[in-house]
């Protein structure tokens, strides 16, 4: 009975009730924007770090496994050196100069680069036929609205597209190696080397050798430079993140106070009827706590599916910038918020109209 009376409340103020969904939608969505883009930028730079085909990589020892900023503390002679190595069957250089946040410019041998992730696919255009010529993969030319021909500004010289590959090898441009070091003014110098091993069950010997041979620098697995690009390994982000969360939960929970606390002055009359009816302050504080799960659950779930939405405009309009990832893991965690949000701002307002006379709350205009 009480569910029922709780159902039809919310069913005769359909523009309240709506209202109300929508503001603790609106939170989760947040929420699961915010998580899902940190996610799904490291999860983007993972396969594309996987998507270059490299067993190791051979760097500077203070170097991080990003985009260096335009650092080249590496001799590119010491390419061929590696590929001398026991079970190593190709190796080659990259030359990363950072650009306009988040993406960077990739100086490359295409061939070697090629060979090393198993081919890289066209979609249109071809390789590289001239010092102007950059490669860009689909979502680069998709955000950008480019074409083969099309022309792109950086680094005070204008390039021309002459191919456009699929996504998730390396990264999103690329230019020939030796042309960005004059640009940038490192000739003969690269950022990392890629190297290719013949066998899995033989890339801890190559590692363990390198690591003997040429104790100046780093060496590290694929695998290790993957587990690098995790929320977990970077502090910054975590912080970002709960501060992110926290205010989803205050504005939350300041929308849903707000809802609820309009939508008890609005009963008033209803909760005086009810008083002199004989129901206790105990009853009318169980059909307001009813009807803000109610609306919590409805919220979260509109949420959730808000989500899918906004994936979708970040992957329609800026994929090269903005992959945001679908976080199942975190459904659990936005019900929760808006559960607190809904029960802690009905709380107030319900246990103020509870204590009302019954007689002011019938006289209420």
């Amino acid at each position: 009975m009480v569910n029922h009376l709780v159902i039809e409340n919310l069913k005769h103020r359909p523009v309240r009730t709506g209202l109300s969904i929508l503001a603790i939608a609106f939170s989760v969505t947040l929420v699961l924007t915010i998580v899902g883009l940190s996610d799904g930028m490291l999860e983007d730079n993972r396969e594309r770090a996987r998507g270059a085909g490299a067993d190791v990589i051979f760097r500077s020892p203070t170097a991080s496994f990003g985009t260096g900023g335009g650092a080249a503390p590496l001799n590119e002679k010491l390419i061929p050196y590696l590929e001398t190595q026991p079970h190593v069957t190709i190796a080659a250089g990259v030359l990363m100069h950072s650009l306009q946040f988040p993406n960077s410019l990739h100086g490359i041998d295409l061939d070697r680069s090629s060979r090393m992730a198993g081919g890289i696919r066209f979609l249109s255009g071809g390789p590289f036929r001239q010092e102007t010529d950059i490669i860009v993969d689909e979502f680069y030319a998709r955000e950008k609205k480019l074409r083969v021909g099309s022309k792109i500004p950086l680094l005070n010289k204008e390039w021309i597209v002459c191919g456009i590959v699929e996504s998730g090898k390396l990264g999103r441009m690329f230019v020939q190696l030796p042309v960005l070091q004059d640009l940038t003014s490192n000739p003969g110098r690269i950022t990392q080397i890629y190297l290719k091993v013949d066998r899995p069950e033989n890339i801890p010997a190559v590692v363990a050798g390198l690591k003997k041979n040429q104790p100046d620098y780093g060496v590290n697995t694929m695998e290790e430079v993957l587990s690098a690009f995790s929320a977990d390994k970077v502090p910054a982000l975590t912080i970002f993140l709960k501060v992110i969360v926290g205010i989803s939960v205050a504005i939350g929970f300041i929308f849903v106070f707000l809802s609820m606390y309009t939508a008890v002055l609005e009963r008033t009359r209803e909760i005086g009827i009810l008083k002199a009816l004989g129901a206790s302050p105990a009853f009318i504080v169980n059909i307001l706590l009813r009807e803000s799960l109610l609306l919590a659950v409805l919220g979260a779930i509109t949420g959730i599916l808000f989500s899918f939405g906004t994936r979708y405009l970040f992957l329609v309009t800026i994929p090269a910038s903005m992959q945001q990832k679908i976080t199942p893991l975190w459904w659990p965690k936005a019900l929760l918020i808006a559960l607190l949000g809904a029960l802690l701002g009905t709380l107030y307002p319900g246990l103020k109209a509870a204590k009302q006379d019954a007689i002011e709350a019938l006289s209420y205009d």
